[in-house]
């Protein structure tokens, strides 16, 4: 509907300042109050069957009845609405309903704040500067409260037969627990579809890691519907190597190269640190599986002494760092570190490091779970290279991929 220059001319005749048209009792928040009471008003004249005043009201069975005061908050800031009666107490206006108290779209600005990792505090704080009103942390946390059952129905969610590439990465939490802040690890599982793109498999949660946790959690993943991966990369987690083949024996795992050489550098002085990157990069990039184990052997003799802390898991985990070097270089790319995840990861520890603490286990699989929602909304494209390694997966695991994709 358009809006003629005459109306604006007349709505805008006693407005002098940008507070007589934006501010607490500017011509915006009058105008929206305005309409919005006419528009109930309305709804009220179609509900009786009559308009205000008409004769054909009298003796019709019902009639109005004044009008009750209803607070209601939105975009436009707080409003006292007067809501029309009726006297059979029958009207239920669509506009404006019994129970509402925020506008249509005013708890989606809430849960995305909430995405982003603010505190409920900082979220009252943004609320009353962008639109004046006054949120509890009650009403926060009601309104964030309703994304529960949505993330228990995604929990549970049916999952692809076969995902060819599964990442899998922790991040720790401050949790209240038992009157007590502890720490708590947060494992997502990423894994790469047939046709290339990234998805959110699960969010678990534990005090601590070990074989049986993780065979709950790939149980989960098969109870869910997935019968086969081809490769998963890890981040050196405890046990979870073996609860991986426990359930898929024909899994390879491909520890994380990054978190390898991130680890390893720990523990070497700064002046030290370029020559063993160096020597590091010359192991991970090699060629060929043994031109790599020549490396290592290289890599060995100049440092183990030095920095055996450095040198001695690369030498221990051998097996599952050089998984990679079994395939071309178009699957390589794709798993030879679990930067996939990180970058999804990303995300969500910015979230939670403006967090001290979180006060329940719900708290933390809520801001999660909203925040990686968010990130999912870009994962439209297949990830680097996928082409290429899906065709090398279909040489390599024939009868696997046609058996697992067409059920």
């Amino acid at each position: 509907m358009a809006i003629t220059d005459e109306i604006l001319d007349q709505l805008l005749s006693d407005c002098h300042t940008p507070e007589d048209i934006t501010g607490e009792h500017g011509i915006i928040k009058v105008l929206t109050k305005a309409i919005i009471e006419r528009a109930v008003k309305g709804e009220l004249s179609h509900h009786l069957g009559y308009a205000k005043h008409d004769p054909q009201g009298h003796h019709s069975g019902n009639s109005r009845n004044g009008s009750s005061p209803k607070p209601l908050i939105g975009d436009f800031g707080a409003l006292r609405l007067n809501v029309p009666r009726d006297r059979n107490g029958s009207f239920e206006p669509l506009m404006v309903s019994k129970h509402q108290r925020r506008w249509e779209g005013f708890d989606e600005k809430i849960i995305t704040m909430y995405a982003l990792g603010l505190t409920s505090r900082q979220m009252s704080e943004q609320l009353r500067e962008l639109y004046g009103v006054e949120v509890s942390a009650g009403l926060i946390s009601q309104v964030t409260d309703s994304v529960m059952d949505e993330v228990r129905t995604w929990q549970q969610r049916a999952l692809d037969p076969i995902y060819p590439i599964v990442y899998l990465d922790a991040l720790v939490v401050k949790v209240h627990h038992e009157g007590h802040v502890v720490n708590k690890s947060v494992y997502l599982a990423i894994g790469v579809n047939l046709e290339g793109r990234k998805e959110l498999l699960g969010i678990w949660m534990g005090t601590s890691e070990g074989a049986k946790f993780w065979l709950s959690v790939i149980t989960e993943l098969q109870s869910r519907g997935v019968k086969d991966i081809f490769v998963c990369c890890i981040d050196g987690l405890k046990g979870f190597p073996d609860a991986v083949r426990s359930v898929f024996p024909a899994t390879e795992i491909q520890l994380c190269i990054v978190h390898m050489v991130r680890n390893s550098l720990k523990y070497v002085s700064h002046k030290d640190r370029k020559q063993l990157v160096a020597a590091m990069r010359a192991i991970y990039r090699a060629a060929t599986a043994e031109d790599a184990a020549h490396a290592l052997d290289e890599f060995e003799t100049a440092w183990a002494s030095r920095y055996p802390l450095s040198v001695t898991p690369w030498r221990e985990h051998w097996a599952e760092l050089s998984t990679f070097f079994a395939y071309p270089q178009e699957i390589r790319r794709a798993i030879y570190t679990t930067t996939v995840i990180e970058s999804v990861n990303s995300s969500p520890r910015r979230v939670i490091g403006r967090r001290p603490h979180f006060p329940s286990d719900d708290a933390v699989y809520k801001l999660l779970f909203l925040s990686i929602q968010r990130i999912a909304k870009r994962w439209t494209m297949p990830i680097p290279h996928w082409a290429e390694a899906l065709n090398q997966f279909s040489i390599l695991f024939p009868k696997r991929l046609s058996s697992n994709s067409s059920n």
